[in-house]
């Protein structure tokens, strides 16, 4: 008797160290008394009241879980889990993975309800599933569902679960498989081939457009500035033109002054070149029965056959 007094603080030191909880990081401890929850606590050292009064459960927050959902290659029963029937009459096997985590703000939900969301999340997957697959033809289902149909499914999931609060927080799905039964497989790998051989060829059509654009652009380029150097010629030219004939008319105002018969000469150093130009390129016929007392009427200038 006397040996069990000795042995009573060590027994009531030790329950009372049952309240005390060390808490790891990535880890939230939800503190419930007598069922309740009164407290949620992170990383560090909890110390609270002893085993029978508080119950510390300690969620792994940073864990990322993992639910199969869908078509098992190795179960084999009458009704295949995850052999879906699309929108055109067509059986497929599809097979995704759901990812989610406890959702730190709700983590005292996850704690009650830890034994069902599992299979809360794997039975809405499902159905959601069975949903998009119904509502498309199963060319549709087999080209794009593996990246379309996670997309669609996050966003619809966490609304299908959220009226649960199960204190989860759905973050990513993928398709895991989606293939067509095995009866039919090598049929749609056939068309899955033809598929992949039409964007082969839309591929090299567009590249072979993005490639003409590109020469096109460049002939339109060069074009433009070839236009642009002649231009600039033609203005030189032009400029240089007028400015001759201002200095000429310059010239020709200031010996008029002088030299009344000056716009004959000019003209028939006009005229002279002219004639030069015409000797290069043809020939000048002068037509003697057109001549008058006043001189010659007139001269035909005719181009040379070649």
């Amino acid at each position: 008797m006397r040996r069990l007094l000795y042995l009573l603080p060590f027994l009531l030191a030790a329950y009372l160290f049952t309240g005390v909880a060390p808490v790891r990081p990535g880890e939230q401890a939800v503190v419930r008394r007598f069922g309740r929850v009164v407290a949620k606590a992170g990383p560090g050292l909890w110390v609270g009241l002893p085993w029978g009064i508080d119950r510390i459960d300690r969620v792994a927050i940073d864990r990322v879980r993992r639910v199969t959902v869908g078509y098992q290659p190795d179960v084999e029963e009458a009704a295949t889990p995850g052999q879906l029937l699309t929108g055109d009459q067509n059986l497929v096997n599809v097979q995704a993975v759901v990812d989610y985590a406890v959702d730190p703000d709700a983590a005292e939900r996850y704690v009650l309800y830890r034994d069902q969301a599992d299979g809360l999340v794997a039975r809405a997957a499902d159905a959601l599933l069975a949903e998009w697959v119904a509502g498309r033809p199963v060319d549709e289902v087999l080209l794009t569902g593996k990246a379309v149909l996670p997309g669609w499914l996050v966003p619809r999931l966490r609304e299908r679960l959220a009226p649960y609060g199960l204190g989860i927080d759905v973050q990513a799905a993928s398709v895991a498989w989606l293939l067509p039964p095995d009866e039919v497989k090598p049929a749609f790998d056939e068309v899955t081939r033809a598929q992949a051989s039409i964007r082969t060829r839309e591929q090299e059509a567009l590249q072979a457009a993005e490639r003409r654009l590109r020469e096109a652009e460049a002939e339109q380029y060069r074009l433009t500035q070839l236009a642009a150097a002649y231009a600039h010629e033609q203005r030189r030219l032009a400029a240089a033109d007028a400015d001759g004939f201002t200095r000429r008319l310059e010239q020709y105002r200031r010996l008029r002054r002088t030299n009344p018969d000056v716009l004959t000469a000019i003209w028939w150093d006009e005229t002279g070149k002219l004639l030069l130009r015409v000797r290069d390129n043809g020939r000048i016929d002068l037509l003697d029965n057109r001549l008058g007392p006043d001189g010659l009427d007139l001269t035909q200038f005719a181009p040379q056959k070649k």
